[in-house]
């Protein structure tokens, strides 16, 4: 199975693994599951470590990649199909840019996205498949 991760999904499988749930741990240890890291996450983790809204415990932005790397962790890029037709994401349970994007590749890419965020999971309705 591919799944992808949400953003705190990312930043907590690298420097909080405690705060994930046990059947992520158990999907994230699993070889024969595919965990995949948007370059959306990247994006939005840079721009909010430049505002000063995340701490990385001592880390900058651009380390997380190569961490993602070393973790297992696949890196995807944002094709320019998803661009093209994320207008078709009409549904809108909240406003966060990167958190909709995030929504539209894995519906697009019939992904599993990984977060514990409630917002998120409201996409269920429309046919996101979520797990935490």
């Amino acid at each position: 199975m591919s799944y992808l991760l949400d953003t705190h999904t990312l930043i907590w499988s690298i420097l909080e693994r405690g705060k994930l749930s046990d059947k992520v741990r158990e999907i994230l240890e699993n070889v024969e599951n595919t965990a995949l890291v948007s370059c959306v996450s990247f994006w939005e983790i840079s721009i909010k470590f430049s505002l000063g809204k995340l701490a990385l415990s001592g880390l900058k932005p651009e380390e997380l990649r190569d961490l993602s790397i070393e973790t297992g962790f696949e890196l995807i890029s944002l094709s320019p199909q998803d661009c093209t037709t994320y207008h078709q994401l009409n549904t809108s349970f909240h406003k966060d840019p990167f958190d909709k994007m995030l929504i539209w590749q894995a519906l697009q890419n019939k992904y599993i996205l990984i977060t514990k965020d409630t917002n998120i999971q409201q996409y269920e309705a429309v046919g996101l498949k979520t797990f935490w």
